[in-house]
């Protein structure tokens, strides 16, 4: 009998969202529309800002663990679960990304990476519960175009509060330093779309109006890779996803991560992670 083919579990807003945003006090635990200590992933952005408490949670094969104050994000697409959590206190905001500029959430995506602490002492900190307080407030009020128009003003407000917070001693003196910065994180964002189907670093680069040796240069320069290892990283890691969190063959893998040549899929990811694809289902899951 043909196993039964599973995908990775992936979970819309919560049916409770109001035009595309929700938050959540975490100390109320009944607004959870899905099991959040099991692997899944979500369609929108995350945000939790943890007052008190300590956590542990799983994001796309790292562990993380804090103890509040601090922010956690969590992207699309990012497979993650909670393994432990105690005596929490704070908020969970949920929301479309479609709802937030484009340039601060890479700046997020790219700079900060899920975990942020916070210094209680600071008026940053007390900012962010003024603002995450009158999310909550507002959402509990009766629903119009006008309460959605607001809230959807203080997420943007808070978002780029924190940005302004994370990335005040981000300078940057030069303008080639600049416009260098903005092709890398620019590249980085297309490759998380368009891993499955763009593999050649010539669609990146036509698609950012700059030549291959330019890409290739500045991406090198910054991060110290090429871009086909950025190309072949993204393939890998949603393919360790896939080999972890489902039963799908190898060759299914392959073929959903953009590879139609399983041999050739085979070499790469052993050459990116040192074992073969069964070799990483068995350490990692078996």
């Amino acid at each position: 009998m043909k196993n039964q083919n599973q995908n990775i579990k992936q979970f819309k807003l919560s049916s409770q969202a109001r035009a595309g945003i929700i938050i959540a006090n975490m100390e109320d635990q009944e607004n959870d529309d899905h099991d959040i200590s099991k692997p899944h992933r979500d369609n929108h952005c995350q945000l939790m800002l943890a007052l008190n408490g300590s956590f542990k949670l799983n994001i796309d094969f790292e562990n993380i663990e804090f103890n509040a104050p601090a922010l956690l994000w969590i992207f699309p697409e990012e497979v993650h679960h909670i393994i432990e959590v105690q005596n929490p206190k704070g908020w969970m905001i949920s929301f479309d990304p479609s709802l937030v500029n484009k340039e601060v959430l890479q700046l997020f995506q790219h700079k900060i990476k899920n975990l942020f602490l916070l210094d209680k002492e600071s008026n940053f900190y007390e900012q962010l519960i003024i603002l995450m307080d009158l999310i909550e407030k507002i959402q509990s009020d009766e629903a119009n175009n006008f309460s959605y128009k607001s809230i959807h003003s203080l997420l943007n407000a808070l978002l780029n509060r924190i940005a302004g917070e994370i990335f005040t001693n981000l300078s940057l003196d030069k303008e080639k330093e600049n416009r260098s910065i903005i092709i890398k994180e620019a590249f980085l964002r297309l490759t998380k779309e368009h891993f499955k189907n763009w593999k050649q670093p010539a669609q990146y680069a036509a698609s950012l109006s700059i030549s291959v040796s330019h890409l290739n240069d500045t991406v090198k320069s910054l991060t110290g890779s090429s871009v086909s290892a950025h190309i072949q990283e993204e393939s890998i890691l949603e393919a360790k996803r896939l080999l972890y969190f489902t039963v799908n063959s190898v060759k299914e893998i392959a073929h959903e991560v953009g590879y139609d040549e399983p041999v050739y899929f085979g070499k790469l990811f052993k050459k990116v992670t040192n074992l073969t694809p069964l070799e990483f289902r068995k350490r990692f899951r078996d």
